[in-house]
């Protein structure tokens, strides 16, 4: 029997590992490292022994010397809508090929997060939390993390980005939308659209509050007066409903901006089946996200694109970069939005 097949039948050390493979005891640790410099056939042979003597790294271990668990918390208020779906999926494959694992945490629907969720959080000494919602603020993640700055997505109005404030320290990500919404607006002007609704968001969520805000900025630029303001939450059913009360009731518009891809969906199904109405000839529809089905021939969705990958490496960038710096003040990154024209507009 040989010395690998035997040591199998128990956990092996790295020590273990180190002597078969003939081979220092740090390479084995280098070779579990994705980061470490190895020649490629000297970790290739590293980990065909690991995987012969049934060898695994203690994370726990290594955690206690390197003070790093390499874990990643990410908060989101929701996981099955396409968009945090989407993300999820980017945001996991991303932090995998950096070494990480992902803890993925939901808040109750109010955008607020059970207590002792953030006690299981604290058991796990997470090396960064990504929390998509504002209302798990930093002071309350101050209190539970120990090491770990907290990192927010916000989305703020371009010509009033202001430095991070005083208080519990934590990174953020700013989603620019002006440019991709300016563009929406100025294409359905052009296609002779003068009677706008604005289909927003979850109201608990500022991505929508900033959006309409926006939306009004660009507006009023534009002459275009106010938007009639119809309340969504996000959802395919509720824009559905909406967009026939808005026809059926109301006086009806020109031109829809929906809060996100799902939501424009909806208005678009209502439109077409419901009320009769062609898209683009009666109505102009523009989305917000560009997730993946909006390219999909049924909808073929004008869509304001937050570019995903764009927006996951600048999420993993702002983890790196505190971790290479925990001292450091509060980081930011910016990434900006733009307009894909497809067929709901002219």
């Amino acid at each position: 029997m040989s010395e690998a097949t035997s040591r199998a039948r128990n956990r092996a050390t790295a020590d273990d590992v180190a002597r078969v493979a003939e081979v220092s005891r740090v390479a084995v640790s280098r070779a579990f490292n994705p980061h470490a410099s190895i020649k490629p056939e000297k970790r290739d042979r590293i980990l065909k022994v690991a995987q012969e003597l049934n060898y695994t790294p203690d994370v726990a271990a290594r955690s206690l010397v390197t003070r790093r668990s390499h874990l990643v918390g990410v908060i989101v208020p929701d996981v099955c809508s396409p968009w945090e779906s989407q993300e999820i999926d980017a945001l996991t494959t991303a932090l995998q090929a950096e070494g990480f694992a992902t803890l993925l945490f939901k808040t109750r629907t109010d955008r607020s997060m059970d207590s002792q969720l953030l006690t299981y959080m604290k058991g796990y000494n997470p090396d960064s939390v990504i929390a998509f919602t504002e209302n798990v603020g930093p002071e309350i993640l101050g209190q539970i993390l120990d090491r770990a700055v907290p990192i927010y997505v916000s989305y703020p109005h371009e010509e009033t980005i202001e430095p991070i404030a005083p208080g519990p320290r934590f990174d953020r990500l700013d989603v620019i939308q002006r440019d991709g919404i300016d563009q929406a607006i100025a294409l359905m002007q052009g296609f002779g659209a003068r009677r706008f609704a604005y289909l927003a968001g979850d109201p608990h969520a500022s991505a929508s509050l900033e959006r309409e805000y926006v939306l009004r900025q660009v507006m009023a630029a534009r002459d275009l007066g106010e938007p009639l303001i119809v309340p969504g939450d996000f959802t395919y059913d509720t824009a559905y409903r909406a967009t026939i009360d808005l026809f059926r009731i109301g006086d009806g518009v020109d031109a829809i901006f929906a809060a996100n891809d799902v939501g424009a969906f909806g208005v678009l199904d209502a439109l077409r089946h419901e009320l009769g109405l062609k898209v683009p000839q009666d109505v102009k529809v523009v989305g917000f996200d560009d997730i993946a089905q909006s390219h999909w021939k049924s909808y073929d969705l004008t869509t304001v694109r937050i570019d995903l990958d764009e927006r996951v490496r600048a999420l993993v960038r702002l983890i790196l970069r505190r971790l290479k710096n925990p001292d450091a003040p509060a980081l930011s990154e910016t990434i900006r939005t733009k307009l894909v024209v497809r067929g709901t507009v002219g």
